[in-house]
């Protein structure tokens, strides 16, 4: 089984786009990954007049959060959910319905096709979609120090410490927050967080295949992963699965929508529509 490809994460800096990238990767691969920063998207926050409608659900947490900062972070991460899936399923992001799993995973309500990953740090606000099984997503800034010292026990298996301790010293702190974040996208992709011993699993070093702790192939090519430098300073790594769903390139979201929350929504709104018995 091939791999499942990855594009190139998108750099979105404004609600207005670049988009169609989106779509083509959606459409194209199965799965596409959008990156920007809280404040670039400070101005829409701030002046779009339709922000309670666009955040839904979530108007309510974002009006409590009284720290500036984190309401504003907070509220450009769940624009950016919206439009990139909007973008990806050709419909406005108003329309869309965001909820959330138990431990906080985002989801599109009556979409149940489409997998949704949200990670952040710093500036950096990163969104991920697939529409052919899960995925997961996460970031770090590129000089985050690591005392592989420390953490060599608890993240690295056998096969791992054994090609760390082959590089040069200076570059080990490089590879180690590569592979972190790989484990912590594979993680976010299977829903255990930190909940699945990093040890358990592992990278090469000059590769992205999953692999076992004595460093044997860990998958038969159902999961792909991808790491990618972004604004200069940023490490993206994305982990997607091919669960082997229809294959169709067709994401509108006539074709997406869940027909059973299709059906519930009609219905709700004829009953809204019709006025019922007339009074005298």
């Amino acid at each position: 089984m091939d791999e499942p490809t990855i594009a190139a994460p998108v750099h979105v800096p404004r609600p207005e786009g670049p988009w169609h990238a989106v779509h083509r990767n959606l459409t194209e691969t199965g799965s596409a990954v959008v990156y920007t920063t809280w404040g670039e998207w400070l101005p829409a926050v701030l002046t779009t007049p339709g922000l309670r409608r666009l955040l839904g659900h979530d108007w309510t947490r974002y009006r409590r959060t009284a720290d500036a900062t984190v309401r504003f972070r907070f509220a450009a991460a769940r624009l950016l959910i919206k439009y990139a899936a909007g973008a990806a399923l050709c419909t406005q992001p108003a329309s869309l319905d965001l909820a959330y799993r138990l431990g906080g995973r985002p989801y599109l309500r009556g979409f149940d096709q489409i997998e949704v990953s949200l990670t952040h740090t710093g500036e950096l606000i990163v969104v991920a979609l697939s529409r052919i099984g899960r995925i997961g997503v996460d970031a770090e800034p590129v000089g985050r120090p690591l005392r592989l010292d420390l953490l060599r026990s608890q993240m690295c298996t056998p096969a791992e410490a054994a090609e760390l301790d082959a590089l040069p010293e200076n570059e080990q702190s490089a590879q180690a927050l590569r592979l972190w974040t790989l484990k912590e996208a594979y993680t976010k992709a299977l829903g255990q967080g930190m909940r699945l011993a990093f040890t358990e699993f592992g990278f090469g070093l000059h590769g992205g295949r999953l692999r076992a702790p004595d460093g044997s192939a860990g998958s038969h090519g159902e999961w792909g992963f991808a790491t990618h430098r972004e604004l200069g300073r940023y490490l993206i790594s994305i982990a997607c699965h091919d669960a082997g769903l229809d294959p169709a390139g067709d994401t509108s979201v006539c074709t997406m929508l869940d027909e059973g929350f299709l059906t519930a929504m009609t219905q709700r709104l004829t009953a809204e529509d019709d006025p019922g018995p007339s009074r005298v």
